[in-house]
C-alpha cells in the first residue's frame, strides 16, 4: 500500500536560534520511499544532514529572526500488515547480547530503572521471559495509564507516569522501556508516523506517535502500549534511549512553536499519477 506523509511546523523567534531536527525518515525505511524526501524551509537557509550515534537523520540549521517553517510531503511504500507478532522470540541473557544493544538496558533521562526495578520484578517476576513477558508489561501500561494531550509535560519521566496514571504515548512507551530494562529485556524508544489506518477514524488531530522495541530472539520487535494491538503503516523516523535522543526538534535558544500539523493517509496511487 502507498502512505502519503509529512508535516507542516512552524517557529517563531526574535533571535537567530540554532535547532537540530530528526524529522527525516529513518534509514531502514528508504528503501520503500517511493517520492523523493526533503525537508522544506521558508524562509531557505542553510540546513545539513548527518547521522547520529543511534543511526537517525539529524539536520542542522538556525531559525532567522522572525521565524521558520518546515514542510515535507512524501509517499512511501508499506507492506499494508500489522505490525509482526513472534511470540516464540526468546529473551536473551545479559552476557550473550550484542555490545551495542547493551545500553539499550541502561538507565536514561526519562527511564529511571532504579526507581522501578522492584515494581518490576514484583510484577513481572513470575512471567515467562521472552515475548509473553514483554506483552505482560505492555498490558500493565496500557491498563495502567490514562491518555490525554492534557496530561503532557516535558519533564514528565517514566516513574512520573507510573506514579500520575497519566500521560501521552510517549509516556506509555517510557514506563514500557523502562519495566523492560530492569526485567533485563532491551528495550528503545521509537518515534515516527502512525496513521489511522485499518482502524475507526479517531477525533483528534494527527501528530507524530511514539512506540518502543525490544530486542528478542537477535532482532527489534515494535511493541506499542498506547494502543496495544498491531497497527498498520508504521514509519519510523528516528530511535534512541529515550525521548531525549529522539527529540523532532532541540532549539538552543527560544523557539515558540506556533503551528503544528502532520498528515498520514493511505492513496491509491503516486500523485500526479
Amino acid at each position: 500500500m502507498l502512505i502519503r506523509t509529512g508535516y507542516d511546523i512552524r517557529f517563531d523567534t526574535d533571535t537567530p536560534t540554532p535547532m537540530l531536527a530528526l524529522l527525516s525518515v529513518h534509514p531502514s525505511r528508504h528503501k520503500d520511499m517511493r517520492t523523493s524526501h526533503h525537508i522544506v524551509a521558508t524562509p531557505d537557509v542553510p540546513m545539513y544532514d548527518y547521522i547520529d550515534g543511534f543511526g537517525n537523520v539529524c539536520s542542522r540549521f538556525t531559525v532567522p529572526a522572525g521565524g521558520l517553517t518546515l514542510s515535507c510531503d512524501f509517499v512511501v511504500e508499506d507492506s499494508g500488515l500489522p505490525d509482526p507478532q513472534s511470540p516464540d522470540a526468546e529473551q536473551h541473557s545479559v552476557d550473550a547480547l550484542p555490545d551495542e544493544v547493551v545500553v539499550y538496558l541502561l538507565a536514561s533521562r526519562y527511564c529511571e530503572t532504579d526507581r522501578l526495578i522492584e515494581t518490576a520484578w514484583s510484577l513481572f517476576g513470575s512471567t515467562k521471559p521472552g515475548w509473553e513477558r514483554v506483552q505482560a508489561i505492555v498490558d500493565y501500561v496500557h491498563n495502567r495509564i490514562e491518555f490525554g494531550y492534557h496530561h503532557a509535560r516535558a519533564t514528565k519521566t517514566a516513574f512520573d507516569a507510573h506514579d500520575e496514571r497519566c500521560g501521552v504515548c510517549r509516556d506509555f512507551a517510557h514506563l514500557a522501556i523502562t519495566l523492560c530494562r530492569c526485567m533485563n529485556i532491551p528495550a528503545r524508544y521509537c518515534t515516527g508516523y502512525l496513521g489511522d489506518i485499518g482502524i475507526d477514524p479517531i477525533d483528534a488531530p494527527m501528530d507524530f506517535s511514539a512506540w518502543f522495541e525490544v530486542y528478542l530472539g537477535g532482532k527489534w520487535h515494535a511493541f506499542d502500549a498506547r494502543h496495544n494491538k498491531p497497527r498498520i503503516g508504521r514509519i519510523l523516523m528516528a530511535t534512541g534511549r529515550d525521548a531525549v535522543d529522539a527529540a523532532l526538534t532541540t532549539a538552543f535558544g527560544q523557539a515558540t512553536l506556533t503551528r503544528f500539523e502532520v498528515h498520514t493517509d493511505a492513496i491509491d496511487a503516486l500523485p500526479g499519477g
